[in-house]
């Protein structure tokens, strides 16, 4: 392990624009609020059809909200995503799956489970899956559906914050505090770190997404050390 932290702590800025942070397609925006953000934005940055997301406060009435004060905001994900490879279902369907916590419990505020939409047919449709889920859940149900508001995109050190952990690797992938919550790469690598995604997608997309192959060993390395980790904060 300690020969792959070396190679990469010897890797050169990149020189060229190969690597793939930048995806110019037209998307649509999807923002939930399901606990802790950082596991919310491994998990929905290694989905396909996900381009870029951000972690951020929202849901509230207070201007500027920060991570100290969030008064009456939540903790979020802002998602962009290309609605021909995955739908905003598909995106419902995570969020109900993937909660940390907070489907039937009364948590603060800042943990809210939460769907902000950002269209009608958004709202038809998380009403519908809240009604299917009402049932589910015996009518206990805490998820709130609300039009989406201000997004208030959360400080520098909760944008990706799992791939932060890696500093050489963010050096050598020339990533700073605005490609962290603007690139694709970082999203992806954001999931991938943590064990999520899996092998086969990552092998399918390391060239697509311009790594070096002593950064794939390196991401591939941690996705095997990692793998089963699960999403916990």
């Amino acid at each position: 392990m300690l020969r792959f932290i070396r190679q990469v702590c010897n890797m050169k800025p990149p020189s060229n624009a190969s690597l793939l942070h930048d995806v110019d397609i037209p998307t649509k925006k999807a923002t939930f609020g399901m606990g802790c953000f950082w596991s919310n934005d491994s998990l929905f940055g290694v989905t396909p059809g996900v381009i870029r997301t951000r972690v951020g406060y929202s849901g509230g009435t207070t201007k500027n909200p920060h991570y100290r004060n969030l008064v009456d905001h939540t903790e979020v994900i802002e998602i962009d995503y290309d609605p021909k490879s995955v739908t905003y279902g598909d995106l419902l369907n995570m969020f109900w799956a993937n909660h940390e916590y907070g489907l039937t419990t009364n948590l603060k505020r800042q943990y809210q489970s939460l769907i902000l939409y950002h269209e009608e047919e958004q709202r038809q449709l998380a009403e519908a899956s809240h009604k299917v889920m009402q049932e589910r859940c015996n009518g206990q149900l805490r998820t709130e559906i609300a039009p989406a508001g201000i997004f208030y995109p959360a400080e520098d050190y909760h944008q990706k914050y799992r791939l932060q952990g890696h500093k050489d690797l963010c050096r050598s992938l020339g990533l700073d505090s605005k490609k962290l919550q603007t690139s694709h790469l970082a999203a992806r690598l954001n999931g991938y770190l943590v064990g999520l995604g899996g092998k086969a997608q990552f092998e399918q997309d390391v060239v697509r997404l311009g790594l070096t192959e002593k950064q794939a060993e390196y991401v591939r390395r941690e996705m095997e050390r990692n793998e089963g980790g699960g999403l916990a904060c």
